[in-house]
């Protein structure tokens, strides 16, 4: 038995100075012990290697007990730790400024992973609870969104699209199934999301965004994600997220390429009317329907804006203000550049 033993701490010491996983130095512990019980078993009473090993498989059974009794115990004391620490945090909410009650149990278990982030933890997944998240587009962009800032907890969700369900859009708007089309995607997005989280509000708005609604709308919410597929558009929620004070999570798409910023000059980050003053030209920046468009591109590009969304509620690491992140999905390259305010902009600059 002891020539086993040693045998097993020469594994576990050289597996050790080779820094390989310790999953694979117990596969490997494992492994030997499985080989002495078969010799154990397989070898006649009285065998010379049988009586070297300690003659009878009843010792190296116990032993075998004891090692999974304790790593059932190690694993259930984890999960009980990480418990601990969930509700932990959520305790620690109202210490944080905030007024009402805490998280139902339901709400912990769902938003453990975020509670036990250093950079989330309890108060920041109150902020997420308490943020209010004005979503323009439910289509490419807007899907991804959507699903992850309900999924993520935020509170209160707006969303506003005029246009309904086609089939052209399940190649990319995941947030509508097949059996939706022709319903109003604003209304569709709200059933997608209470399916996925009951704990949070979506409000549809089955509307045309125009400037006799925009800055009254904006002024209900605290941050505007831009999920918009044309210039105008984009402009109008520009103008009326500067005149409202409100920071906007902007992103745009076309056939394999995306950006994303945040456009906030209250902030200190430029506007859009700052990079981009004047539309395009006819044919520079044609739209999904005449470009095409790669499904998962708005998937990849959306999933950043609720990201940086994310990090804007609960004020974690570094957000794109004041910077843009450009993604070819073609050539799977990352560009992050500067970008600034121009003090004579048009829409800004009196800021």
């Amino acid at each position: 038995m002891m020539l086993v033993l040693i045998v097993g701490a020469a594994i576990w010491g050289l597996g050790m100075w080779l820094k390989t996983p310790v999953i694979a130095r117990l596969y490997m512990l494992g492994l030997l012990y499985v080989a002495v019980l078969f010799v154990m078993f397989a070898l006649p009473p009285g065998h010379p290697l049988r009586e070297q090993l300690g003659g009878g498989p009843g010792q190296w059974l116990v032993l075998g007990g004891l090692v999974a009794a304790i790593l059932v115990y190690r694993a259930g004391l984890g999960r009980v730790k990480a418990r601990a620490e969930a509700v932990e945090a959520a305790r620690d909410i109202p210490a944080a400024g905030m007024t009402e009650g805490p998280f139902s149990e339901v709400e912990l278990e769902r938003y453990a992973r975020h509670i036990v982030l250093r950079e989330i933890g309890g108060p920041g997944q109150r902020k997420l609870k308490d943020a209010r998240v004005l979503v323009v587009g439910a289509g490419g962009l807007g899907s991804p969104v959507l699903l992850y800032l309900g999924a993520a907890g935020v509170g209160t969700i707006g969303v506003i699209d005029d246009d309904t369900v086609s089939l052209s859009n399940l190649q990319r708007q995941v947030i509508h199934p097949d059996a939706r089309s022709g319903v109003a995607k604003a209304f569709s997005a709200r059933e997608t999301v209470r399916a996925i989280n009951p704990h949070v509000e979506l409000r549809p708005y089955n509307r045309r965004l125009t400037d006799e609604i925009a800055e009254e709308l904006f002024a209900d919410y605290d941050l505007v994600v831009d999920g918009s597929d044309s210039f105008a558009t984009r402009a109008l929620v520009n103008r009326a997220a500067v005149a409202t004070g409100r920071p906007v999570v902007a992103g745009a798409i076309t056939q394999w390429e995306g950006q994303v910023t945040i456009w906030d000059p209250a902030g200190g980050a430029p506007c859009m009317a700052c990079i981009f003053p004047e539309a395009p030209a006819d044919g520079l920046a044609p739209s999904c329907a005449e470009a095409g468009v790669v499904g998962a591109l708005p998937g990849i590009i959306g999933s950043i804006q609720a990201l940086e969304t994310i990090k804007e509620i609960t004020g974690a690491g570094t957000t794109l203000r004041g910077a843009m992140l450009i993604w070819d999905g073609l050539d799977a390259e990352a560009r992050r550049i500067k970008i600034a305010r121009r003090p004579d902009c048009p829409v800004c600059g009196d800021i």
